[in-house]
């Protein structure tokens, strides 16, 4: 081959390699779940130009998203009544599973590639997420980074109300609504990692009843056939349970201040069944010298919520690796699968937690 004809191919072949590797470098968007308007989970859409988020602070970090999961909140926010606090991202998602992509200046406890799981306050639909230091943690040993996504919101939830809130102790009665749901079955597990404990779980359907059996509640209560506050009393010769943990609010107010313990606490962390209460609540919690208290995550100061991944952390990440605890997924799916994936949680179909694939460990950025 002539010497300059070979000269100007391979000068070709360099500049093209070395400008596809800066538009790649500095390329500005990804794919991320966007709503045409608040409501039905077919407002949902992927779009694949959408800004990449911005380290905003020194102790922040940019993780390319691997895999995310679906919560309760999510489907609040689409349909406009759970806004996100003010600061995070509008994007649906408050936990992600990934790959450390750039880290700020201050970042101490993790670097570029590590794998991670982390605790948002919005942005985990996307292929890309900025969060701070404090939000993340390290995947125990023996995890993938789809299974991890199962853990951060749900497990943090069951610990902060089992711990934070109701400080759960030795010989408590813990009664779990909602028992096959995400934080329900971490929840289960949390309480039975507790000596002398007994759980008393319900739930809708004999298969999510069945699945709290096999993570070791001690009694089931089929919502829709049997009365939970004469079951309760039965399973407790009458005593009641020490702790309630109830997602479900007004609808089971009566339920649940007849199945209390002289003494008990009553953590209400949602309101699947409404908000509004007719009836005698003060009088008869005053009577069982009752706690109500009210728990939410997402709109926490970030140090309460260092806290809690810091002990959440500590106390959990072994007995991950060890299997005495292990998170319960329902189905695996994809980013352009978000519609059918919230259709399945507002229909009460899963058993566990519903994760989305969003890219591959070793993804790309896009190229402009």
């Amino acid at each position: 081959m002539n010497k300059h004809l070979f000269y100007s191919i391979y000068k070709t072949l360099v500049i093209n390699r070395l400008f596809c590797s800066v538009t790649s470098f500095t390329s500005t968007n990804m794919r991320a779940v966007q709503l045409k308007a608040p409501g039905a989970p077919d407002n949902m859409y992927v779009d694949a130009n959408v800004s990449l988020p911005e380290i905003s602070s020194p102790k922040h970090m940019l993780v390319k998203v691997v895999a995310t999961a679906i919560n309760r909140a999510d489907t609040l926010q689409r349909k406009g009544s759970y806004n996100a606090p003010k600061g995070e991202s509008t994007i649906l998602g408050l936990e992600a599973s990934g790959v450390i992509e750039s880290v700020g200046e201050n970042i101490e406890k993790f670097k570029v590639g590590d794998h991670v799981m982390v605790l948002l306050g919005g942005g985990g639909y996307a292929e890309y997420v900025a969060v701070h230091e404090n939000m993340v943690m390290k995947l125990p040993s023996n995890f993938d980074l789809v299974t991890a996504a199962a853990i951060p919101e749900a497990w943090l939830t069951a610990y902060q109300l089992l711990y934070f809130n109701a400080k759960i102790k030795p010989g408590d009665t813990v009664l779990i609504h909602a028992a096959g749901s995400g934080v329900g079955t971490a929840a289960i597990q949390l309480v039975k990692a507790v000596a002398n404990t007994k759980v008393v779980a319900t739930a809708g359907t004999a298969e999510k009843l069945e699945l709290a059996k096999s993570l070791g509640a001690d009694v089931l209560i089929n919502y829709k056939e049997q009365d939970i506050a004469a079951e309760v009393k039965e399973a407790t010769e009458g005593k009641g349970v020490d702790i309630i943990l109830d997602p479900v609010g007004a609808s089971y107010w009566n339920l649940n201040i007849q199945s209390l313990a002289i003494d008990g606490q009553w953590v209400l962390y949602g309101l699947l069944g409404g908000a509004k209460i007719d009836g005698n609540l003060f009088g008869q919690l005053l009577g069982k010298r009752g706690k109500l208290m009210a728990s939410t995550l997402r709109t926490r100061s970030l140090e309460y919520k260092g806290e809690l991944v810091s002990a959440f952390a500590a106390a959990c990440i072994e007995k991950f690796e060890s299997k005495q605890l292990h998170p319960i997924i329902d189905s695996i799916m994809t980013l352009d699968d978000v519609v059918a994936a919230h259709t399945r949680m507002e229909s009460n179909l899963n058993k566990g937690k519903i994760i989305m694939k969003v890219q591959e460990a070793d993804a790309k950025k896009q190229e402009l």
